[in-house]
Order: C-alpha cells, then structure tokens, then sequence
C-alpha cells in the first residue's frame, strides 16, 4: 500500500526539502502588520525575523481546513492509497482537532497522529513516519507507533526577552514583568 506522509511547515519542512525528501507539507499562516504570508511560500525564515527585528506585529493561526483537504487530496490523486498526517501538538494549535474532523470524511484514508510535538521533535516524527513507511508499515501502524512515543521527547525554548510572547499573546503582560 502507498502510504503519503503529510505534515505542516512547523515542522521546518517546507515545499522544496519536502519534494526532495518524497512527502507533503502544508504552509502555516504567518500574520505580520496584518497580512497573511506563509511559511516557505511567501515568507522564508530570513523575512521573518527581518521583520521581527523592525517590530512587526506578529500573530500565527492554523492553516485553513481547505489547505490541509487539498493536500491530502493532492496526495490521494498523486497515487498514494493513505495518508499519515502530522500536525503540529494538539497542545499549541486547533490544527490537530480540525484534522481529526476532516479525517471522518475520508474514511480510514487519512491517520491523523497527535504525538505532541513541535518544530525539531515533529520533524523527527516525519522522519520516523518515513523510516516506518519504507520498512512496509501501514497508515495505522505508524500512527500508532508515533503515538506510543509521544512524550518521550522535550523540547526547551530559551528567549532573549518575553516581547514576541506577549505580542502572540502567548503570556499576559503581568506575566511579562514577573
């Protein structure tokens, strides 16, 4: 069975390694001064702290439920008989349960994992989900194995100060002065 893997751009995948590397990525949203960029589309990571730097006002959301169907779709038309999907951790984002409920349309087709990760974690989980997919796995056994492991892993972020959190509305700012 062709099995497609899928994730999305917080994993540090964008559209050209994912070509190179034989899988699908979905862009995430990026709102900076109030218009939407995506992720290796339109916005590299250079732009981005670029304008970081200049203090732009910055906000993420998830992709658009029509984004994510239509890779899925275009994977399926691509030749692939199912599809692994590995969004960002249910923890940071609705991306997750958005795709759990475009999942029930697609009728054992699409396995959604929530293995909790993010960034180079969840990138690692796409490496993995490859890895299972050439050994002969199955949709539902890489699931499943990616899904076993999910907190076997930890991420540490470090900031130089608490201004972007606070501008994402990540924290509040009370807790910006503590």
């Amino acid at each position: 069975m062709r099995t497609a893997i899928i994730t999305d751009s917080n994993s540090g995948i964008f559209q050209a390694e994912a070509e190179r590397l034989g899988l699908y990525t979905v862009p995430m949203p990026v709102n900076l001064d109030g218009k939407t960029y995506y992720e290796g589309i339109t916005l590299s990571h250079e732009a981005f702290y670029g304008m970081l730097k200049h203090g732009a006002a910055v906000s993420t959301s998830q992709p658009a439920p029509a984004d994510v169907a239509g890779t899925w779709e275009h994977a399926l038309l691509d030749g692939y008989e199912e599809i692994v999907y590995i969004p960002m951790s249910s923890g940071l984002s609705n991306s997750l349960q958005t795709a759990k409920i475009l999942e029930e349309d697609y009728h054992g087709l699409v396995h959604v994992v929530d293995n909790h990760r993010i960034s180079v974690t969840q990138r690692h989980s796409v490496q993995d989900a490859i890895v299972l997919r050439d050994q002969g796995q199955t949709g539902a056994q890489i699931q499943a194995r990616l899904e076993a492991v999910a907190y076997a892993s930890l991420v540490y972020v470090g900031v130089q100060d608490l201004e972007f959190l606070r501008r994402g509305g990540r924290i509040t700012p009370a807790a910006q002065t503590m």
